[in-house]
């Protein structure tokens, strides 16, 4: 996610998208932003990964042990790519006992909305209501091949994201989690409000705290506040105790 890097075929680039978000999602605390609350206060939370191919086989134990409660695994990218380590990642956090799920890589200049959404169901991003697993995540952020919104208008990007969102929501009857910075949703959505009362907000921002939120959103599900750390892959944190993680993955 957030660093340009990329967990598939953004080949060896490890998924550092973040790492320039660090620099590019700086955000103040304001308005309903004031309620999300800091790196300290959040230090109780639920906390959690997410994975790519970047990180290989992943020891889950080793993760577990390290504090983390949830994780996601990138499934796919496009109509075009999976992720080699999908099934170990993926299968293993839930072997381990973490709450689960799958998220795929947005490419909106290659496809439409649905047909990825498509792809990612047949691959790995489906739901199932075991207590275990997570809505899939849409990961729409900065573009790690060319142009920063992929050659399309702020109308343009709101249109596909409504196209993947619903046709996620026609085939696995839940909402996906929108996963992006504020600075690449402003910029390339014109700051929609359109998704903020279905589909649950995981923002990326590195400077301790989650910053001004995307418009409509009053809170974070997730926050993404770092690359690295003693979980694998990227860190997180849940906006809520566990009973809220639970309560996201039994729909």
């Amino acid at each position: 996610m957030v660093k340009i890097s990329s967990s598939g075929p953004r080949h060896s680039t490890p998924r550092k998208r973040r790492t320039a978000l660090a620099a590019l999602a700086v955000g103040t605390l304001a308005g309903a932003a004031a309620l999300v609350p800091g790196m300290a206060q959040a230090a109780g939370n639920p906390h959690g990964d997410d994975v790519s191919s970047h990180q290989g086989n992943v020891d889950w134990a080793a993760t577990k042990s390290a504090g983390a409660q949830f994780s996601y695994s990138k499934a796919t990218e496009g109509t075009y790519y999976t992720n080699p380590y999908f099934a170990q990642q993926y299968n293993g956090a839930y072997n381990a006992g973490l709450i689960r799920g799958a998220y795929t890589f947005a490419i909106p200049n290659g496809s439409t909305g649905a047909a990825q959404a498509d792809y990612f169901v047949a691959h790995g991003g489906g739901w199932s209501k075991d207590g275990k697993t997570l809505p899939g995540a849409l990961d729409i952020e900065y573009n790690p091949y060319g142009a920063e919104c992929y050659g399309l208008t702020q109308g343009s990007m709101v249109n596909w994201v409504s196209s993947f969102v619903n046709e996620y929501h026609a085939k696995t009857s839940r909402w996906a989690v929108i996963y992006t910075t504020t600075d690449w949703w402003k910029t390339c959505t014109g700051n929609s409000g359109a998704f903020a009362n279905n589909d649950p907000l995981w923002i990326a921002n590195y400077n301790g705290s989650a910053g001004t939120l995307p418009a409509g959103w009053g809170f974070y599900t997730i926050w993404q506040y770092a690359d690295s750390g003693s979980m694998a892959g990227d860190q997180d944190v849940f906006n809520g105790d566990y009973s809220r993680v639970q309560a996201l993955a039994n729909g």
